[in-house]
C-alpha cells in the first residue's frame, strides 16, 4: 500500500529497470544523482533537442512536447505513487520536456543556450510565484510537470527581454 509523502522505495537502477515509467520519470537515470538530480535531468535535455532537432521541424518538436507532456503526467504520477512521493526530487521528465521547450525558443548561441539553462535552473529551484503555489497545491502527475512549464514559460520570457535589450 502507498502511503503519500513516505518513501516506500528506495530508487536504484533496479526500480527504474521495473517499468518504463520509471525509467523515463527519472531521465534515463540523470534523476539517480546523488546531489542536483534536477540539473542532471536538465543536462539530458540538450543531447535529446539535438537529435530531434535534426530530424523534426519546430513544429513536429512542439507536437513532440506536446505528447511527452502528457505522457509526463502518467509516468510521474505512476513513479511517484511507486515511490510514496509524489514529486520526489529524482524525478526529472519534469525537467526535460520543460526544458526542452526553452531550448526550442532559445536564440543560436552558446550564450543564449548558457542563459537559457541557468534560468530555467533559477526559476526551478527558487519557485517563484506563481509556480511555488502551483508546486503546493497541484498533486499527482500534473502538479509535477505543471510547475516546469511554468519556470520555462518565466525562462523564455526573461530571454525575450534580454533579447530587446541587447543591440
Amino acid at each position: 500500500m502507498t502511503i503519500f509523502g513516505e518513501l516506500l522505495v528506495k530508487p536504484s537502477w533496479r526500480f527504474l529497470l521495473s517499468h518504463p515509467a520509471h525509467l523515463l520519470s527519472f531521465g534515463f537515470g540523470s534523476g539517480l544523482a546523488r546531489k542536483a538530480p534536477g540539473t542532471f535531468g536538465t543536462l539530458v535535455a540538450f543531447p535529446l533537442y539535438w537529435a530531434l532537432s535534426l530530424r523534426l521541424t519546430d513544429l513536429g518538436i512542439l507536437l513532440i512536447l506536446v505528447l511527452a507532456f502528457a505522457l509526463g503526467i502518467w509516468i510521474c504520477d505512476k513513479t511517484g505513487k511507486a515511490l510514496g512521493v509524489a514529486d520526489y526530487g529524482g524525478i526529472v521528465w519534469d525537467e526535460i520536456v520543460a526544458f526542452l521547450l526553452v531550448l526550442l525558443f532559445t536564440p543560436p548561441g552558446w550564450g543564449w543556450v548558457l542563459l537559457a539553462f541557468v534560468l530555467f535552473r533559477f526559476f526551478d529551484i527558487v519557485k517563484p510565484q506563481p509556480i511555488r503555489y502551483f508546486d503546493s497545491n497541484w498533486h499527482g502527475g500534473l502538479g509535477v510537470m505543471f510547475d516546469d512549464l511554468l519556470a520555462a514559460g518565466y525562462t523564455l520570457l526573461c530571454m525575450a527581454v534580454i533579447k530587446n535589450m541587447v543591440p
